[in-house]
């Protein structure tokens, strides 16, 4: 997968994710594109470690799209937790 997947599939990965957890969270296009890729990141190493799936690296396997997504969740549950809602 290339470097426009990565931006792409990460783009996407974190707008659903921001999506799914709706709140006032900062960023915007870029923000987003970066919390998906490095959600891509962290969902791939936590399914390769500790599910035994090492995920491919098709951007159309559905387990990638997954693990995109889940880290992603995972990356925005964590700022809530650190920083609240800072965009009061």
């Amino acid at each position: 997968m290339g470097i426009i997947s990565w931006i792409i599939l990460g783009l996407l990965a974190g707008a659903i994710a921001k999506f799914l957890l709706p709140g006032r969270d900062p960023g915007g296009f870029i923000g987003t594109t970066l919390i998906g890729v490095a959600g891509a990141f962290i969902g791939g190493w936590i399914s390769a470690r500790w599910l035994d799936h090492p995920i491919s690296k098709s951007f159309y396997d559905g387990a990638t799209w997954a693990a995109a997504i889940g880290g992603a969740l995972v990356l925005l549950i964590g700022y809530r937790i650190l920083f609240g809602n800072s965009r009061d």
